[in-house]
């Protein structure tokens, strides 16, 4: 029985471009004769006219499904929406519509696969016609996430990837809202390898993420993958009220035992200000005890799984005694 392989599109405005991809898919495939493939386009809420063309190509390709939203619910849904619609498939492949990601690496993704791997993922070495300040906020970004979370996340790491039938089954198990899909597939752990590819040119329209919308998702991955934000006030309240206590002992002792000249230089005003700063410390280690118990409630909100069981790698006795 042939293996199936479902290739995931989310689309924003790329009536130009679907067309395109859907002949380069089609293409790259052809030669692929070892499995069934299906296209799952998810339509996000498109103003053009890519809602008509996708209904044209399912009209003429019965290898083509199309889910359509309500109104544009943003990237991360249209690819969980597509990854919730093909629990039936051996695999997934996640890409995007623009054409950035190189077409002819699907028997590269594929083979890995095939080689033992639950999740492939591509790595954009390059990007073509990327800004200056887009390639700087995306190093940051990988430096700042890797530091205060405790999931490694790959640098440069994109949303073209593969992922196995027994990874989409526990990734289908996630219930926030508030998601980064590539983050919560690395959550998710797994044997991976990596693919390094030089994105192309966007051949038509304009990126669907904006610089904002760019920082609200690197927000959403450091809130989703790290507490270390929520956390953040108590570490402050803890350094700035040892600082302080420290410099006030240090005018306490000297100016009123010891006599010293620096220690009495300080008047009473600048006593008051570390006064006030010593008990600033304070409260703000008090928001980081409240934030700790936050933290434990974000945790049950989430309702992330307990852990994950390979099945591939656990051997489980599944014999009942009558």
């Amino acid at each position: 029985m042939l293996k199936t392989i479902s290739i995931i599109v989310p689309v924003y405005n790329e009536e130009k471009n679907v067309i395109k991809l859907h002949e380069a898919l089609a293409q790259t495939i052809s030669s692929m004769t070892d499995y069934n493939f299906d296209f799952v386009f998810v339509n996000d809420g498109s103003r053009d006219g890519s809602q008509k063309v996708l209904q044209d190509l399912a009209d003429k390709d019965p290898r083509v499904r199309v889910i359509s939203f309500s109104k544009n619910f943003g990237k991360e849904m249209a690819l969980s929406a597509g990854i919730n619609n093909c629990a039936e498939a051996d695999a997934c492949l996640m890409m995007d519509a623009d054409l950035q990601h190189p077409v002819e690496l699907i028997p590269e993704f594929i083979k890995k696969w095939e080689s033992g791997a639950d999740v492939v993922i591509g790595v954009r070495e390059k990007n073509k016609g990327e800004g200056i300040i887009k390639h700087l906020g995306s190093v940051l970004f990988y430096k700042i996430i890797n530091s205060i979370s405790d999931t490694s996340v790959k640098a440069c790491a994109t949303d073209y990837r593969l992922i196995d039938h027994e990874v989409i089954e526990s990734f289908n198990r996630f219930t926030e809202k508030n998601r980064m899909t590539r983050a919560l597939i690395d959550w998710l752990g797994y044997e991976r390898n990596y693919i390094y590819f030089q994105a192309n040119e966007r051949t038509d329209g304009k990126a669907g993420y904006s610089f904002f919308k760019l920082v609200r998702l690197a927000m959403n991955s450091f809130i989703s993958l790290s507490l270390f934000p929520l956390k953040l006030a108590g570490y402050l309240g803890i350094i700035i009220t040892l600082v302080s206590g420290i410099i006030g002992l240090y005018i306490l002792i000297g100016k009123y035992i010891l006599h010293n000249s620096i220690a009495s230089s300080f008047s009473g005003p600048a006593q008051l200000a570390i006064l006030i700063v010593f008990l600033v410390g304070v409260i703000l280690i008090c928001l980081g005890l409240i934030a700790l118990y936050i933290a434990h409630i974000h945790g049950e909100i989430v309702n992330r799984p307990m852990y994950v069981i390979n099945k591939k790698k656990s051997k489980l006795d599944n014999s009942r005694d009558d």
